[in-house]
């Protein structure tokens, strides 16, 4: 969804609607995925929507999502992970999550480990290298 300019307008509004769902934490959008929808969909700025409800701290859509494939460690077009997303925002429901589908947490720039240790989850940081 890089080149907006080939895509209809109706198809443009369709996908900014899916994105907002997993912003607002709205489970309707695992009702599209079962329908077909690329779980794995990217934004123009490369966020999937798991990153983009790990980020906003649905941890039960990233559940739902992780549940239907989503990839918890692609990386978006700045190169970070949903994991260290969830940790700059102090999500631990989604950290949780996201540990438990097996996210990586040296994936991106900055990883999650390095991430915790930006922001004083030290603690986090030491469980993380442990993985």
């Amino acid at each position: 969804m890089n080149d907006t300019s080939q895509v209809p307008e109706d198809v443009q509004e369709f996908a900014r609607k899916l994105f907002d769902f997993a912003r607002a934490g709205d489970n309707t959008l695992l009702d599209y995925v079962d329908q077909g929808v690329d779980v794995n969909l990217s934004n123009q700025d490369g966020n999937t929507f798991v990153m983009l409800a790990a980020y906003a701290g649905h941890a039960d859509l990233v559940r739902g999502l992780v549940g239907r494939g989503a990839d918890v460690d692609k990386l978006n077009a700045r190169g970070q992970s949903p994991l260290a997303g969830a940790i700059f925002k102090k999500e631990d429901a989604v950290i949780d999550e996201l540990r438990a589908a097996g996210a990586d947490p040296r994936a991106g720039h900055p990883d999650a480990i390095a991430t915790a240790q930006m922001f004083g989850r030290a603690d986090l940081a030491e469980e993380l290298s442990g993985d």
